[in-house]
């Protein structure tokens, strides 16, 4: 059996709008449902452990899928939400793949987290994949590769885009511009069309755009897991 750990944010404040942020169900509850009905062995982590906050948000009906409302069902799931395990307590060992769903939290607390960089840089020193959809390819900004360079330089990915963040009105607000952030970095910076499902994957790194692309994230971490 495979086994994937999920990392969630623990950051809840969207900056200094005064409202609240944390990770975006959808983001979280595919990708969950499309491995564990697979077959993969989840485990749940966050920097602070215990439960990541919720952007309230993406529990609007408005934003509703079919993950999402079997995950408003799913008092089992829920239950072990509540009882992340404290991501400094994690071996990298364990786990075939990590995956990081987003919602604008990792922006604030996952972009420079030591335990979070290290994680990442043994999970692709270990020949293991790492997948990110949304704002969580920030994880990835400052990774350190084996050879000493930005993980990501040279690299096809993905994550939310300038022009979605605008529309979103945050431009402002959070506190890098992914794509910005990636390209400074030297990553080769690659998106579809707002809202749309869109993937990259390059070498170890699966990354997804949006909201609309966790599923077909899960599904190519899927594939890599059983090739």
């Amino acid at each position: 059996m495979k086994h994937v750990l999920f990392v969630l944010t623990s950051h809840d404040r969207l900056g200094d709008s005064g409202h609240k942020t944390g990770f975006w169900i959808e983001e979280f509850a595919a990708p969950y449902y499309a491995l564990a009905d697979a077959g993969v062995a989840i485990t749940l982590a966050s920097p602070r452990g215990g439960q990541p906050p919720i952007d309230p948000k993406s529990a609007d009906p408005a934003f509703g899928t079919p993950a999402t409302e079997r995950f408003n069902a799913d008092a089992t799931l829920q239950a072990r939400l509540a009882e992340t395990l404290p991501l400094d307590s994690i071996d990298a060992g364990l786990y075939d793949a990590v995956f990081y769903p987003g919602g604008h939290g990792p922006l604030w607390d996952l972009v420079d987290n030591a335990d979070s960089q290290r994680l990442i840089a043994a999970t692709v020193a270990a020949g293991k994949p790492v997948a990110a959809v949304c704002h969580a390819p920030a994880v990835l900004v400052n990774v350190v590769g084996a050879d000493g360079k930005a993980l990501v330089a040279g690299k096809r990915v993905t994550g939310f885009s300038n022009s979605e963040e605008e529309a979103v009105q945050l431009t402002g607000i959070v506190p890098l511009l992914l794509e910005d952030a990636l390209q400074a970095r030297g990553a080769r910076y690659e998106k579809g069309a707002d809202w749309a499902p869109f993937l990259v994957e390059d070498g170890l790194l699966i990354t997804g755009q949006n909201p609309a692309s966790s599923e077909a994230v899960a599904h190519a971490l899927l594939a890599r897991l059983n090739a």
